[in-house]
């Protein structure tokens, strides 16, 4: 298995940062899509997301990862096995890799057909939604993905269930994932009905600073050469930055959101003209994650500004008669709404 970058030495591209380090700490944010120029460290970041996660305990031998401690979400598979005892082990939380030329059978299961010709067998092939179920799904260059794909996925991330029907097979496992897509939005745009499952939002840029440009290309030779040796080097910081997620997961929690802050998130998704209200929803929690990771017992208006661009510059309906971007727009309102 290949190494990844280890997440605490990633620099330059704070924002990027915090939206996976909010989604680490909440996964009901919802996901992260990451967009910008090409060679910015997206696809590095993301994949190295499985550093900031701590391991889940599922039951053994279950294809699709089930919580020992849920009986009532547990699969087919682990209810029949339900009558005696659960064996339970622990491991990683998934994060599995979605290619843009995967087959629809790749991604949904299909029948298992090699024991259907060697054994006369039927028998369901979990497909990649089985194996990020509790985890995370990435998609690298996620807007080129085929529309038919795309279809499945938003289905399957509405509902938490991925349905198979085919080949004589009718199987419904859980499919609970998280979406963190990247890409180059020069290359082509997003169907709005995916665009609105990602909770988090970044926009990131070459890096202008030439001692930032040193350092990270330093860095990334340093890593190349030397991966095991460079992944030990920032195991520490690695390990200050887990358990800071998990206090932070502990802490959300407990977090108090008054009334004012409520009001706040629905005046500024008002203000903006967001369809639905699943951006106040999202803002809500992000707000919450972000307040829990900087270990502050309440959630205030410094929290709903530092979150508004992630949350929302991906819910903005495109205004012909204001350039100015995404970003820019949600600050703006931001100040009118708190100005009112």
């Amino acid at each position: 298995m290949a190494l990844t970058f280890p997440f605490s030495a990633i620099v330059g591209q704070e924002e990027m940062v915090l939206a996976i380090q909010i989604v680490a700490v909440d996964l009901s944010v919802g996901g992260v899509l990451v967009l910008g120029d090409r060679g910015t460290g997206k696809s590095t970041a993301v994949r190295a997301l499985a550093d900031l996660l701590p391991p889940i305990k599922v039951v053994k031998g279950c294809p699709y990862g089930c919580d020992p401690s849920k009986p009532e979400s547990l699969c087919p598979v682990c209810r029949e096995k339900k009558a005696g005892k659960l064996a339970i082990l622990t491991r990683p939380v998934p994060v599995v890799d979605l290619p843009l030329g995967a087959t629809e059978d790749r991604v949904v299961g299909a029948l298992d057909l090699e024991k259907a010709l060697s054994q006369g067998v039927k028998e369901f092939a979990p497909g990649l939604l089985a194996q990020a179920n509790r985890g995370f799904l990435y998609i690298d260059e996620v807007n080129l993905l085929e529309d038919h794909i795309v279809d499945l996925l938003i289905d399957v991330a509405a509902s938490g269930e991925n349905l198979v029907e085919r080949e004589g097979l009718s199987i419904r496992h859980p499919a609970r994932f998280v979406l963190v897509g990247s890409g180059n939005p020069e290359e082509g745009e997003l169907r709005p009905q995916l665009l609105d499952r990602f909770g988090l939002s970044v926009e990131v840029k070459t890096p202008q600073d030439l001692a930032l440009r040193v350092l990270v290309v330093r860095r990334r030779d340093a890593f190349e050469r030397n991966p095991q040796g460079f992944r030990d080097e920032w195991e520490v910081e690695n390990q200050k930055l887990r358990q800071r997620i998990v206090k932070a997961r502990k802490l959300v929690a407990e977090i108090e959101v008054d009334d004012d802050t409520v009001f706040l998130c629905a005046r500024l998704c008002h203000q903006l003209g967001t369809d639905g209200l699943r951006a106040e929803l999202t803002l809500l929690r992000a707000t919450r994650a972000y307040a829990a990771l900087q270990g502050h017992a309440r959630v205030d208006a410094t929290h709903v500004r530092a979150m508004a661009p992630l949350a929302l510059r991906h819910r903005l309906r495109r205004n012909p008669l204001d350039d100015t971007g995404s970003g820019a727009r949600v600050q703006r309102a931001m100040d009118e709404v708190l100005a009112a």
